[in-house]
């Protein structure tokens, strides 16, 4: 099988890995050397600033030792099997690199023969890119679970992010659908990479300018979980991602929607489509949680477990909370701001910084950036109410699922607001 085959097949099999967005790392280039990596972002995601940034996202290999339920290139799926050499793997980093295909790598792989014999060649892939060929593009590595730590800390150095997916929400959905894997192979190495990047901050803050920085997995490290798959709330899938944000320091928890891509597995649930839109309300409330100070238990409960299908975790928010509602755009601070529907953090900043000057008209908004048509029926300016003349849960639904029918509003990716 020629190197272009390996390519189809390969690149193929890696499409069903969600993590790979923004890199946040600033590893750069030097004489002679290949590439740099920057902070605008790696993978075929979108940065900050609008770009569409590119890297090379591959498995070493499809081949499996593992069974998993919910994962195309398991063990007894018949499906196309390739692998490439350590060698292929360079020389294809280095040559779409020149060529300006891509801007870095994302490189994961099936398990073959052990967890070690396969992150050996991970590493020994890394290693070369480095070395051999001063590549200095973003490289982010798949972690593979179970495998020894001296490789996984070694790979730390050479690499721009690591990541190790726990894909199952829940230790019984493991034991069900991914019965070869342990939790503790997952857990283990996740607890050993956020050590060693926050010694490698602590170190760096305590070393004088002029001496070399420690560069351990500078731009963190991310997992991933497969929703859909089992029975796990959106409740229970949020308190996981909090409480790894809070004892990982992870950058991401990326979310992807299970994809029905094996045949008559009783375990497995019985859907045609995977749940985007249960994707995408977990992302947003995820942007709650990151960056808008909420907690879990404020955007979802157990007695309600599961986000509304109609409405974003901000807007259900809102909706159960009116008794704080409506805000007076002139006088909340910036906290509260970032609670009203349809105001972003851009937005609230802009608010608090032109509120300096004059006071905001209604009209003030649109041009600020706030999203009215949500925001309306939560604020007021100078006392006077824009939505309607009742603040009522049902009539303010009603009014808002009519718009989104309207103009589509609350499309399936929209940004959280």
């Amino acid at each position: 099988m020629d190197l272009e085959q390996k390519l189809a097949i390969l690149s193929d099999s890696a499409k069903y890995d969600a993590s790979c967005a923004s890199s946040g790392s600033s590893r750069e280039n030097y004489n002679g050397g290949i590439g740099n990596s920057v902070k605008a972002g790696v993978c075929h995601s979108w940065s900050d600033d609008g770009r569409c940034i590119s890297l090379l996202k591959i498995l070493f290999t499809n081949y499996c030792i593992y069974d998993c339920a919910y994962c195309i290139n398991r063990r007894s799926n018949d499906i196309k099997r390739s692998a490439f050499t350590v060698d292929d793997v360079v020389t294809l980093t280095i040559n779409f690199y020149q060529r300006n295909y891509i801007e870095g790598l994302f490189l994961s792989s099936g398990v073959i023969k052990s967890p070690d014999f396969t992150m050996e060649s991970l590493l020994l892939i890394v290693k070369k890119l480095r070395t051999e060929h001063s590549f200095n593009g973003y490289i982010h590595l798949k972690v593979i679970p179970g495998s020894s730590e001296v490789l996984i800390r070694e790979a730390g150095f050479y690499v721009d992010r690591l990541s190790v997916n726990i894909e199952l929400p829940s230790e019984d959905g493991l034991k069900l659908l991914a019965p070869e894997k342990k939790k503790n192979d997952i857990l283990t190495p996740m607890n050993m990479i956020g050590n060693n990047i926050s010694q490698a901050l602590i170190e760096n803050k305590e070393k004088k300018s002029r001496h070399k920085k420690t560069k351990f997995s500078p731009a963190g490290q991310s997992t991933q979980l497969i929703i859909g798959a089992t029975p796990d709330s959106d409740f229970k899938i949020m308190k996981l991602s909090s409480s790894l944000y809070k004892k990982f320091s992870l950058k991401r928890v990326y979310y992807s929607a299970y994809i029905p891509v094996t045949q008559n597995d009783s375990r497995l649930p019985a859907i045609l489509k995977p749940p985007l839109k249960r994707e995408n309300r977990l992302y947003q409330a995820d942007w709650l949680l990151r960056f808008y100070k909420f907690t879990v238990d404020e955007i979802i409960d157990e007695e309600n477990p599961f986000f509304d299908d109609n409405f974003d975790p901000k807007v259900t928010w809102a909706l159960r909370n009116l008794h704080l509602f409506p805000i007076e755009i002139n006088k909340a601070d910036y906290n509260t701001l970032l609670r009203i529907p349809g105001v972003g953090i851009r937005s609230a900043r802009r608010i608090v910084s032109s509120r300096k000057y004059a006071n905001l008209r209604y009209e003030d908004l649109k041009k600020i950036g706030v999203v009215l048509k949500r925001a309306k029926y939560f604020i007021t300016f100078n006392g006077k109410y824009y939505g309607q003349k009742s603040i009522t849960s049902d009539s303010i639904k009603l009014n808002l699922l009519t718009e989104n029918k309207s103009d589509g509003q609350f499309g399936l990716f929209d940004k959280i607001t």
